[in-house]
This record gives C-alpha cells, sequence and structure tokens, in this order.
C-alpha cells in the first residue's frame, strides 16, 4: 500500500470489514492552545478515529498552528476539510477535496480547484476527490452562505441519492452528507439509509449530532464517518461518549 494512499486504504478498508468510524471537526477560528490540548487529550482516551481541521472561513491565523500542534501531540490522523483553496496546509496527512455537487455553483464545482490544483499537488497532501452535498438543517448555515447554493431539500432522499451517485459515477472517492456547523436538523436516518445502499463509496456524514443517541443512529443508518465538531466545542466531554456510540457498530 503507498503512503500517498494510507488515508483512503483505510477508509475503505474499515467500510468494507463494518467499521464505523468517528471523526472530530476542529475549527482552528474557535480553539487556542489549551482547549486544542485538551481535545486531544480527549481524544486519545475516546479512541477517535480522524481528526478533520478546517472551517467555512478562516480567520484567526491559527491554521497552520492548529495542525502542527495535533500531528505533534497526537497519532491521529489529521485530514483538512477546507472552505476555501487558502485553507491547505501541508503538515496534515491528507485533503478532502470538496466538490459542491449538490449546488449549481460552478466555483465550487471546478473554479476553484482549478485555482488551487498547483498548490495541492506541491503540498504533497494524499488528496481524497469528494462529492459534497450540502442538505437543509433548518437554519441558515455558514457554508450555505459561502457556498452560494440551496442546500438540497432535507425531505427528498431521491434528490440526494441520484446526486450521490452521479458522484460516484463522476470518480469521487468519498461521498459527503453535511447539514453544516450549527445546523438545528441533523440529516435524517432515511435520507443516510438510502444514500448508502445505493453507493458503494465510504459516506461521511456530519451537522447537527448533538449527542451519543444521534451520532449512533447516523452510524447505524449507514454512516461510515460521523462527523461533529460544534456539539464537543461546546462540551467536550461528550467526546468519550460519541466515540463509543459509533464504535458500538464495529463490526456489526
Amino acid at each position: 500500500m503507498s503512503i500517498k494512499n494510507r488515508i483512503y486504504a483505510d477508509l475503505t478498508e474499515r467500510k468494507g470489514a463494518g467499521k464505523k468510524s468517528f471523526a472530530l471537526l476542529i475549527d482552528p477560528d474557535k480553539v487556542d492552545e489549551p482547549a486544542l490540548d485538551k481535545l486531544i487529550e480527549c481524544s486519545e482516551d475516546a479512541g477517535v478515529d480522524f481528526f478533520f481541521a478546517g472551517g467555512s472561513l478562516v480567520v484567526s491565523g491559527f491554521m497552520e498552528d492548529c495542525i502542527r500542534r495535533l500531528k505533534n501531540k497526537s497519532k491521529i490522523p489529521v485530514i483538512l476539510f477546507p472552505g476555501s483553496p487558502s485553507q491547505i496546509c501541508p503538515y496534515a496527512d491528507a485533503l478532502l477535496y470538496l466538490s459542491l455537487i449538490s449546488g449549481r455553483n460552478p466555483d465550487l464545482l471546478i473554479g476553484q480547484h482549478v485555482i488551487s490544483a498547483p498548490v495541492v499537488k506541491a503540498s504533497g497532501l494524499e488528496v481524497l476527490s469528494t462529492g459534497y452535498m450540502v442538505v437543509d438543517g433548518g437554519a441558515p448555515t455558514t457554508v450555505s452562505y459561502i457556498s452560494n447554493a440551496t442546500p438540497l431539500p432535507a425531505d427528498k432522499p431521491d434528490i440526494a441519492v441520484c446526486t450521490a451517485l452521479a458522484g460516484e459515477m463522476l470518480g469521487m472517492k468519498l461521498i459527503y452528507l453535511d447539514a453544516g456547523s450549527g445546523a438545528r436538523v441533523a440529516i435524517s436516518e432515511q435520507m443516510i439509509s438510502a444514500v448508502a445502499n445505493q453507493i458503494s463509496l465510504p459516506l461521511i456524514v456530519g451537522g447537527g449530532i448533538a449527542d451519543p443517541e444521534m451520532a449512533y443512529n447516523k452510524a447505524k443508518a449507514g454512516a461510515d464517518v460521523v462527523v461533529v465538531g460544534n456539539a464537543i466545542e461546546k462540551n467536550p466531554s461528550l467526546i468519550r461518549e460519541m466515540a463509543a456510540a459509533v464504535h458500538q457498530l464495529q463490526n456489526a
């Protein structure tokens, strides 16, 4: 196995084995060094599988130091979840190269990728082409505002299925269903199950997942990776419970 492809290989192997993963989303704008150190300690203790790092807006200038600190203090893989090409950091392990396939904004389908491609190639990061699908979470979110794209209707799983299938057939490696940070309503189990039953790619689900029961239900419905950020920013002690809830489904 190539070192360059180890994150993708891990994701696909875990999916093939029926193992569920828990990812902690860290927004560099919302942590300082002491808070980050606490998150790292709790994550190591809880058996968190991945760190996702990034946000729709990163304005604090802490991005690079945040990634370095995660890498220096933890063995947990760090995957960039960028809001723009400016959030590329070569110290991470991999990059979710997001194409907003749920919207019709050409800049986020391919435009920004054309601009960022040389920098991404030079970074040496493992690139994970990701079909990114924003789903209505019941409230305006930063990602929907920044993307200038209408989210998928939360009650239309058939649209989500067709969009995810298109992403898979266009050659995406991952599908990411996201209700957005601060969503009032998480993506329904009905939509997750419908998508998971039709695609063969690892399925990532995030946004609005506020407690361990919700995390468990999203994984049980078919999410291969459950991503939580906002809830843990408010209560870091939830990391252990959230991770344990997702990991209950190992080998299920």
